[in-house]
């Protein structure tokens, strides 16, 4: 009698891989159209779009290994006043935030600040040459040192992004908003800026699981 032994095959960890803020229907950034709309001086992410939340929350934990941005494509007189305006040429980072109570974060990390001048008008993407750690729960936001032309404009009170900002009730005082990328640092997102979407977003690759 012959004996027949059934191997089993051991379980597949795989991980998954997300593109965090993608919409079926991109956004498309203001400018040249006037007035000439970008996100200044801040660090943010989008709050709400339509019925969606939660777009740039970490749906599991593993690394950020790359991130896009969306540019509108301003003209020269366009380009001029917001460098002179925001301290210079267009720039932005990725940044890690770790939520806490009453509309708080820690950040976590960011990555390195790119200028944004020889994209205008494309969609580019900056791939990390280290990877972000991410934890589920975690947001995944936009910082901008200086000016960006990287804000859709023209929708209903249902889309909104929040951005940091040192005191309240002056959210639209530019002078008062600050980029978050110091590790460690907390501040308070209450700043809500409705009828605008931030056109970027995060590539993850979650950690291996079964």
């Amino acid at each position: 009698m012959t004996a027949l032994v059934a191997l089993a095959a051991p379980g597949t960890a795989a991980a998954a891989i997300s593109e965090l803020g993608a919409s079926a229907t991109p956004p498309v950034p203001s400018c040249p159209a006037r007035p000439c709309f970008a996100a200044s001086r801040t660090t943010g992410y989008q709050a709400k779009v339509g019925d969606q939340r939660g777009l740039y929350v970490v749906p599991a934990n593993g690394r950020i290994v790359a991130w896009s941005i969306t540019l509108a494509d301003p003209g020269a007189r366009q380009t001029a006043f917001f460098e002179r305006q925001f301290g210079g040429a267009a720039s932005a980072r990725l940044t890690i935030l770790r939520p806490g109570r009453k509309l708080y974060a820690r950040t976590i990390a960011s990555s390195p600040v790119r200028r944004l001048e020889s994209y205008f008008g494309e969609t580019v993407q900056f791939p990390l040459e280290r990877s972000l750690g991410v934890r589920k729960g975690w947001v995944v936001a936009l910082t901008v040192p200086t000016w960006a032309p990287a804000l859709a404009v023209g929708f209903g009170n249902d889309v909104s992004w929040r951005a940091a900002s040192r005191s309240s009730g002056r959210c639209t005082d530019l002078e008062t908003q600050v980029p978050q990328a110091t590790g460690g640092r907390i501040a308070r997102y209450r700043c809500l800026f409705r009828t605008a979407r931030l056109t970027y977003t995060a590539t993850l690759i979650t950690d291996p699981g079964p």
